[in-house]
């Protein structure tokens, strides 16, 4: 018997959500078109779950681990287009648990987007300053707790070692269709910002011995933040690893990140976000979103541009969602215009 490159997975409680496997699509059009590499696209944004997008694998976790500790309440939070909190909300729905969200920002933004979205699907709103959202989520899990609430409190984009498994799991699902298509990727290239995906990419590919260099395109962190992100990442990778058994002590050495694409900044769109997404549209008719698969597609397009990245090479770019997005920031990839959210 093969032994399992996860030994505990079936001892974690899983509430099912996505739908699954998601497409692996080859892009011949855009790669033609950048006189570039091989590039394939893993299409997590066909998740399925409102719209689909990459929260949706760890939520299948955060739930089952929700339910199984017998919680009524889910609290998460994010900005006000955050695609985890609309995801989190369908998922809590969909588990028969209500939904609170702590987003940053203000009343008076309007409900376009996923902002709108979160209102459909019934999630109770609270506004706080951005800088205060975690400390919102611990008073309200107090308030939620005193009032006879039973509440499950999740991380920023669902990204703990309970989240993390997911993609984790994710790996495996990949390198089945990699052997079906006989090709191995020699770069998966990703957004990363709460960082689950990432560390759970980078568990899962130990694992299963994935070589593919995992890099990550930072979206909001700094090269020089206090705590820096790799030491966040390895943190998280071998927590997750210890959950699942599987082989852990990941150092910060072991992640690979680029931090020239923050642009103006989180939720600002650029010329690089704007172009990425004109391009997959009018080449591939895949929709990108303005806050994290089009940075880090532009990032993407820069490095092939640069030959940093070789025609020579094949590049997996995993596509994490977040198209409902678009719909929120239609002035500003329209007019040029620059902008925060």
């Amino acid at each position: 018997m093969t032994r399992s490159p996860f030994p505990r997975l079936a001892e974690l409680p899983r509430f099912p959500l996505a739908h699954l496997p998601t497409p692996l699509e080859e892009l011949q059009s855009l790669s033609s078109l950048l006189e570039g590499p091989r590039i394939l696209m893993k299409r997590d944004d066909q998740t399925g779950l409102a719209l689909g997008g990459n929260k949706t694998r760890k939520l299948e976790f955060l739930l089952g681990d929700a339910r199984a500790r017998t919680a009524d309440t889910i609290i998460t939070a994010g900005a006000a287009q955050s695609n985890h909190c609309r995801q989190t909300a369908a998922a809590a729905r969909r588990a028969g648990l209500r939904c609170h969200l702590v987003l940053g920002g203000s009343p008076d933004e309007a409900p376009q987007g996923n902002l709108f979205l979160d209102q459909l699907l019934g999630a109770t709103i609270h506004w706080t300053p951005m800088e205060r959202r975690g400390e919102r989520m611990g008073e309200l899990e107090e308030e939620l707790a005193r009032r006879g609430h039973r509440p499950y409190r999740i991380p920023y984009g669902g990204s703990n070692e309970v989240g993390a498994v997911g993609y984790a799991v994710a790996v495996q699902e990949l390198t089945e269709q990699l052997s079906s298509l006989g090709v191995l990727p020699d770069r998966i290239l990703i957004a990363s910002s709460s960082g689950g995906t990432q560390a759970g990419l980078a568990v899962g590919a130990r694992a299963l011995g994935l070589s593919a260099q995992l890099l990550g395109i930072s979206i909001d962190k700094g090269e020089r933040d206090p705590v820096p992100f790799e030491e966040q990442l390895a943190e998280l990778a071998s927590a997750t690893a210890l959950r699942l058994g599987s082989p852990g002590g990941f150092a910060p050495a072991d992640f690979h990140l680029r931090y020239d694409f923050l642009g103006g900044g989180y939720g600002v769109v650029g010329e690089p976000e704007r172009e990425a997404i004109r391009l997959l549209a009018e080449t591939e008719a895949i929709l990108l979103d303005p806050v994290y698969t089009g940075r880090a597609m532009g990032g993407l397009i820069a490095l092939v541009r640069s030959g940093e990245i070789t025609p020579r090479e094949t590049i997996l770019f995993w596509h994490t969602g977040g198209a409902p997005a678009l719909f929120a920031y239609t002035e500003e990839l329209h007019s040029g215009k620059d902008a925060e959210r």
